[in-house]
């Protein structure tokens, strides 16, 4: 399915948002390719599999074209070896804050101590409820970008 993916990312300052979560899911994640342009990924979500392409953002950040296929957890088993290094490794937990939904990422391994809250918009313009633990948003700061923090993860960055 292809599809304009509109999405605002905030840093999270402490963890009350576990209490509110209604989901949390393990994910492992690596790249084929991290050039800005079309980022190419296999994760594995829980027990599901998926291949996803995505385009280069706009420059606020705040768009950009993906697609995605459900793929067994076998075929990204076999494609995980011929991904850059280093895979992605966070639990993502799915908390409701009004009508609006967030998928927080508490990331694990290298990236140990971020945690990045996401929201996915149906309009660039579009408001929503932002919760008490919410930090600074970054979501222009490509630093971020899952593909980035597979290439330059958060713990050698110079906080």
């Amino acid at each position: 399915m292809a599809f304009k993916e509109i999405e605002r990312k905030f840093l999270v300052k402490n963890t009350d948002f576990i209490a509110q979560a209604h989901r949390s899911t393990p994910i492992v994640q690596a790249f084929l390719n991290t050039d800005p342009s079309r980022t190419v990924r296999v994760r594995l979500k829980g027990e599901k599999g998926y291949l996803t392409v995505k385009g280069k953002s706009e420059e606020n950040g705040v768009s950009r074209f993906e697609w995605e296929k459900e793929i067994t957890p076998t075929d990204v088993h076999a494609l995980l070896p011929l991904c850059e290094p280093s895979p992605i490794e966070k639990t993502r937990y799915e908390v409701w804050v009004g009508e609006a939904l967030y998928e927080v990422d508490v990331f694990h391994g290298e990236n140990e101590g971020l945690i990045v809250a996401e929201i996915e918009l149906t309009d660039v313009a579009q408001d929503f409820e932002k919760p008490t633990w919410l930090a600074e948003e970054v979501t222009s700061d490509t630093r971020y970008y899952n593909s980035a923090l597979s290439q330059h993860p958060y713990k050698h960055w110079n906080k």
